[in-house]
């Protein structure tokens, strides 16, 4: 089987771990959660960076670290994984769903600015797939209305608009370092931001809310979302080679390009100012259903190839459901990930796109028959 995903994990990685289990500290302090803060904050361009357990609890703190909660209205785009909005409804305030743009597949501004309310405290653009939401115009929309940015970069490490590093647009950033992430720590996050106060507040509210000067001492309900150590070490292993693993994937996306040329498959999208990372290949078929779309990845499998359907959109769960953003519906619809990671071989690729061809050829062929 070609999976969808693989980590990489090498031989920096083994020593670096084996390096801080020799050094006993394996829970949440040690040289290498220093290491990893400075170094990561440095990549983003971003002035503190702070660890945290996973990418979910990353948006919670950002959320609770600005005093978002009950009565407050948060700004979603509908196609994203869903802990985008879990993390709203846990921090007691509602998610609103915006629609995103066919052009770049991230959240519309438009439909943003036409869904802000006086309860509107945020809007959480997602660097949907690797590529770069549309900071710049979100940015002013957020300026004029008062209210914070919070990016959710958990699948864009390194993806840049316009010359700067997602994490370093917005009121803060979050990632995830899941084990399908460009880099990993297995599982962990991390919040990114220049503003003393907040990089201050959500390291208050990571350990518990112990109180600095008095230990054990606690003035308000906090979390335990810490990373450990030993997750650390092999974040900075990982850090360390992370051009070579965007580059990869750009190859890798290249590579996809090259045989799938039928004007009916379209990839990654990449609009100007963007420069995505290709956290996974992305394939639309122009024609095809969802039911189509299922089957293609049923017909793969039989083949040996692993792939994913796009997230469903948001205004389509049980527990959100709501009238449906049409764009986003559109892509959820129909989009199918592919089969991407560091040491992806071309053969590996060539041989998932015959097997793409094949399949949709005969996916066709049956749909022609119904007619």
């Amino acid at each position: 089987m070609i999976n969808v995903s693989n980590p990489f994990i090498g031989k920096l990685e083994k020593e670096l771990i084996n390096d801080a289990l020799e050094s006993g500290w394996v829970s949440s302090q040690g040289q290498y959660i220093i290491e990893f803060e400075k170094k990561f904050a440095d990549f983003c361009n971003t002035k503190h960076c702070i660890l945290v357990a996973n990418g979910t609890v990353a948006l919670h703190l950002a959320l609770e670290t600005l005093h978002i909660g009950e009565g407050d209205e948060v700004i979603v785009p509908d196609l994203t994984f869903v802990a985008t909005a879990n993390i709203v409804k846990m921090a007691g305030a509602t998610p609103i769903f915006a629609d995103v743009r066919a052009s770049d597949w991230c959240i519309d501004p438009e439909d943003v600015e036409r869904k802000i309310t006086a309860n509107t405290k945020a809007i959480i653009p997602v660097h949907l797939y690797g590529h770069p939401a549309a900071m710049n115009e979100l940015k002013k929309i957020a300026d004029k209305n008062n209210i914070y940015l919070i990016e959710d970069a958990a699948e864009a490490h390194g993806a840049e608009y316009f010359g700067k590093k997602v994490g370093s647009l917005g009121t803060l950033g979050t990632f995830s370092f899941f084990g399908n992430k460009i880099i990993t720590t297995g599982e962990g996050g991390a919040i990114t931001t220049d503003s003393d106060t907040i990089a201050e507040r959500a390291k208050f509210l990571r350990d518990h809310g112990m109180s600095k000067q008095k230990r054990y001492w606690y003035t308000e309900v906090a979390f335990n979302y810490r990373m450990t150590n030993l997750q650390a070490a092999l974040g900075v292993a990982q850090l360390k080679q992370i051009e070579e693993f965007i580059n990869s994937r750009d190859i890798i996306l290249e590579q996809y390009k090259s045989y799938l040329t039928d004007s009916r498959f379209k990839l990654n999208p990449c609009i100007d100012g963007a420069r995505p990372v290709n956290w996974m290949t992305c394939l639309i078929i122009d024609g095809f259903t969802s039911e189509m779309r299922d089957t293609l990845i049923e017909l793969l499998k039989k083949d040996g190839v692993d792939s994913r359907p796009f997230f469903y959109t948001l205004s389509t769960l049980p527990m959100y459901k709501r009238q449906a953003c049409p764009v986003s519906y559109d892509l959820s619809s129909r989009g199918i990930n592919l089969p991407t990671y560091h040491n992806l071989s071309e053969s590996d690729i060539q041989y998932v796109c015959k097997s793409v061809i094949k399949a949709v050829e005969s996916i066709y062929k049956e749909v022609a028959n119904l007619v």
